[in-house]
This record gives structure tokens, C-alpha cells and sequence, in this order.
């Protein structure tokens, strides 16, 4: 099952959060053509997370990446993996450090515009997270409460959305990373921390809790620059080739998601 941060890990992990950091394959932009470099999140345990312990960004994506890495460049490492966040992954596309994102990239119209997207790998569904003692059971305790969310994502417009469609309105404080949002929660900052729930699981604690309100189905794909059509190709098969062959369907199994 996913990993829950404990509060030790938490506290170590948060002075992390904001770097990028490079395993795998060398300095992050150094990487030769036979290394495809990858951006992952390493705040989202269960999809790129890095383990306090070892150092290591692992998870579902890093996996993922792996598998592109094996089928594409012929060997699993031969894969420089980088840490990223929702504000650098799409910068660090653009200017070339970076071959391809797998980071938690909810696919839109909007983005289709900057970059090409493989077809989806994973689903989710927007989620809130708020602290046991606050009294809010639903979405419509959100009204005039302030919603921390992260800084370029989707979820501050889906979640306007909502409230638009129940009649309330909320106020929203943007963040570049996750462990801040959730430092904000604790803290009294916001009163709620909505992000996807695949997400929001690995902040859970014994003071917080998942609203049973999901909206908003968020497909992830993996994005490169939009002038590198052939790499965009050769993950889209590759990926093909995961899903058909159950190499897909197992690496959720191992990081907990396939109920996700």
C-alpha cells in the first residue's frame, strides 16, 4: 500500500522540497543522447517521492520511467531521473534540461498547446483534505474558507468550479510545493489542502481527513517539448506496450493504486 509521510520524515523531507535533485544518470542537464532524462515529483509518495532515508526518488512514475528508459534506450538505467515540482516540471521541458516529464501532468487542452502528451497511464479525481477538529464533513464547508492548492495546477479553477455548482465560495492561497500546503494546514493557514486524492493520501495523518466529495477525473501523461515528436512517439508506444502487456497494471499493484 502507499507509504504514509511520518511526521519524522515530514519535518526532514519539507527542507528537501524545494530542490531539484538528479539520481540515476549524473548532474541534472549533462545527460548524453543515451540517457533519457526524466522529471518526477519528490513530494508525492507513491509516485516520486525521496526516501529520507536512502536519498533515492522512487515511486509509481520513477518505475514508469524505468520500464521508457528499458524499452527505449535499451536498458533500465540509462535513465536520469530529476526532481520537479509543479512550477519547474514544464520550465525545465523547455529549456532542454529535461526530455520528458512524469510528474503528476494532468493532461488539458490548455497544455496540448506547449507540449505533447502520451495517452493517459493514470486517472485520478480532485480531493480536499482538512484537519479532523475544523467541522468541515463536505464540500459545502468550504464557503469563505481559504483552500491551499498548488501554484500552475488545475485544481484551483475545477474546485471554483464546484463551488460554483453548490453555491459557495471559497478564497485560495498557492503554493510551490506540496509539503508547504500541507505545513499551511497544520499550521492554521488554510483550512484545506486539495490537490488529487492519489496525492492527498500521503499526507494523511491521525489529525486529518479525505472529504468523501471526488471531482474532476485528472488524466496524468507524460509530456515532452512539442518539437521532439519522435521521442513523444516512442514513449506513446512503449507505454501502449506497458498497458498491453500488464507491466502497467502490476506497477500500480505495487505502489497501492490500483483501488486509487
Amino acid at each position: 500500500m502507499m507509504r504514509m509521510l511520518t511526521r519524522r520524515d515530514f519535518i526532514r523531507f519539507s527542507a528537501l522540497a524545494a530542490g531539484a535533485i538528479a539520481v540515476g544518470g549524473g548532474l541534472a542537464g549533462c545527460a548524453s543522447g543515451d540517457v533519457l532524462r526524466v522529471g518526477t515529483k519528490i513530494d508525492v509518495p507513491g509516485f516520486g517521492f525521496q526516501n529520507p532515508e536512502s536519498g533515492n526518488i522512487e515511486g509509481f512514475e520513477v518505475d514508469i520511467a524505468r520500464e521508457l528508459a528499458a524499452r527505449i534506450k535499451g536498458d533500465p538505467n540509462k535513465l536520469e531521473v530529476t526532481g520537479v515540482n509543479v512550477t519547474t516540471r514544464g520550465i525545465m521541458l523547455d529549456n532542454g534540461t529535461l526530455d520528458a516529464t512524469l510528474a503528476t501532468f494532468t493532461i488539458t487542452e490548455a497544455r496540448k498547446k506547449s507540449y505533447n502528451f502520451s495517452q493517459p497511464y493514470f486517472t485520478d479525481h480532485i480531493g480536499v483534505l482538512v484537519k479532523k477538529d475544523a467541522g468541515i464533513t463536505e464540500l459545502a464547508d468550504l464557503d469563505g474558507k481559504t483552500v491551499g492548492v498548488a501554484s500552475s495546477a488545475t485544481t484551483r479553477d475545477k474546485l471554483t468550479q464546484a463551488g460554483d455548482e453548490i453555491g459557495i465560495h471559497m478564497q485560495f492561497a498557492e503554493y510551490a510545493t506540496y509539503p508547504e500546503i500541507k505545513i499551511a494546514l497544520v499550521t492554521g493557514r488554510v483550512d484545506a489542502f486539495s490537490v488529487d486524492r492519489s496525492i492527498l493520501m500521503g499526507y494523511l495523518d491521525d489529525s486529518t481527513m479525505l472529504l468523501d466529495a471526488q471531482f474532476a477525473p485528472q488524466e496524468y501523461g507524460i509530456a515532452t517539448k512539442k518539437t521532439n515528436t519522435e521521442l513523444a512517439g516512442q514513449i506513446d508506444d512503449a507505454l501502449q506496450d506497458m498497458m498491453d502487456d500488464g507491466t502497467l497494471a502490476a506497477l500500480e499493484e505495487k505502489w497501492g493504486l490500483e483501488d486509487a
